[in-house]
């Protein structure tokens, strides 16, 4: 699954348009590198997002199969391991 739309999908970013912007400003990492919009998420993938107040750092834990989850299956596709103010 592309990386925006699994932001999306696991409610990380709101908006895919908000997640493509993202990174292509360079505020997501994936796996401590700079991602593209398109690059493909796997699990056991560690996507850091950083905003103006605070770096969330996540890991997947499961590729989704659709496109549409609840917001009860959207939380078990990451882990938020650390979420730091800037």
């Amino acid at each position: 699954m592309r990386l925006d739309l699994f932001l999306k999908v696991s409610r990380l970013c709101p908006r895919r348009t908000l997640a493509q912007e993202l990174c292509d400003a360079g505020f997501i990492l994936l796996n401590g590198r700079p991602a593209k919009s398109a690059h493909a998420v796997k699990t056991g993938d560690e996507i850091t997002i950083r905003r103006r107040d605070r770096e969330v750092v996540a890991r997947v834990l499961k590729e989704p199969a659709t496109r549409n989850l609840s917001q009860r299956d959207a939380d078990q596709l990451v882990e938020v391991v650390s979420e730091n103010p800037i």
